[in-house]
């Protein structure tokens, strides 16, 4: 089994320096690496190519985000297995071995994801991914070990392999055959949620998406865009929204835009009151570029059988700001 580790790179220069060596470290012998360069204008080619000659470089032309980007990138590599990594990730000793496996003896497994715990504080899980994504009925996205910005101390309690809905873009394994025959990302999305797009059709596609807690990494998180960057609010709403629109069966895709138009608004709200109004604003963009982009988004819609029970509570939204409950285990078990 050929695995390809592919770094999209852009102006992480020093990314690269401090988390490169890492991944080098603890993955040589076992799989290629890569580093994908989304035009970069700082010095992260003459970097890698002075320091580790070894290492492949693919420069796309543009910078297209990390859907294009990797959807570019990801044509000049050779692999069975895709592990797409994050530059600002710290991978650990045996993070690949566990992965490698399952994907050998599981041959229904088409996306896998390790760990991810904060880089600057380990013992906590980290925002991006954590222990494994899920949605609620509408469409909001949340994880074990994060709930929104509530971040589980990891103890243990997610040291298991478990089937989940959606894997983390900062490390994500995806067979090659499966990717490509799903058309890789949705590059309309640009950046933020497009794994769970990605994620969503492979389940209506009748592929598995698996969590496997014995492969560990650190992501700092917030290299790209902080989740105080009112353009990351943006194309989270944003693209929730399209993902609801591609991958729902047509009655229930327009009764939940409706419910989130609701709800989105109350978010915006929630902003205003907190005197965040550009995060406000960036909500409203993110309806009004949805609705400009409906048709497009619609026309995208796959023949395929969607899968109706999607979600495993009915309002994440309700759970946590009503009922106040911030733990997964404590969510399920309600």
């Amino acid at each position: 089994m050929k695995i390809a580790i592919v770094i999209l790179n852009w102006n992480g220069e020093v990314l690269l320096e401090r988390y490169l060596p890492s991944v080098i470290k603890f993955s040589e012998g076992l799989a290629d690496i890569y580093v994908a360069d989304n035009a970069s204008t700082d010095d992260s080619i003459p970097f890698i190519k002075k320091h580790y000659p070894k290492i492949k470089c693919i420069q796309n032309s543009t910078n297209g985000g990390f859907a294009k980007g990797y959807n570019d990138a990801l044509r000049f590599v050779n692999a069975d297995i895709f592990c797409l990594l994050n530059s600002d990730v710290e991978v650990t000793e045996g993070w690949l071995d566990p992965v490698i496996d399952f994907f050998s003896e599981h041959l229904d497994a088409a996306i896998v994801q390790p760990k991810i715990l904060d880089l600057l504080k380990k013992d906590h899980f980290e925002y991006a991914g954590a222990a494994g994504g899920f949605i609620d009925q509408l469409g909001y996205p949340f994880c074990r070990g994060r709930i929104f910005q509530s971040l589980e101390k990891d103890q243990g309690q997610y040291d298991d392999i478990q089937e989940i809905f959606w894997a983390t873009g900062a490390c994500m394994f995806v067979r090659s055959k499966v990717f490509w025959e799903l058309g890789g990302f949705d590059p309309d999305y640009f950046a933020h949620q497009e794994e769970v797009d990605f994620c969503w059709r492979a389940k209506n596609h009748g592929y598995k998406v698996f969590y496997i807690g014995t492969s560990r990494v650190y992501h700092l998180g917030g290299s790209t865009l902080s989740n105080m960057n009112p353009k990351k609010t943006y194309l989270n709403f944003r693209n929730s929204l399209f993902s609801i629109t591609k991958n729902l069966p047509r009655r229930k895709a327009f009764i939940i835009i409706f419910i989130r138009l609701l709800l989105d608004g109350i978010a915006a709200l929630r902003f205003v009151l907190q005197f965040r109004m550009k995060h406000c604003w960036a909500i409203l963009r993110a309806h009004l570029s949805f609705y400009r982009q409906f048709g497009r988004m619609y026309g995208k819609r796959e023949k395929a059988n969607f899968i109706i029970k999607y979600y495993i509570v009915k309002s994440i939204v309700w759970s946590y700001f009503v009922n106040g409950i911030k733990n997964f285990n404590i969510l399920v078990k309600d």
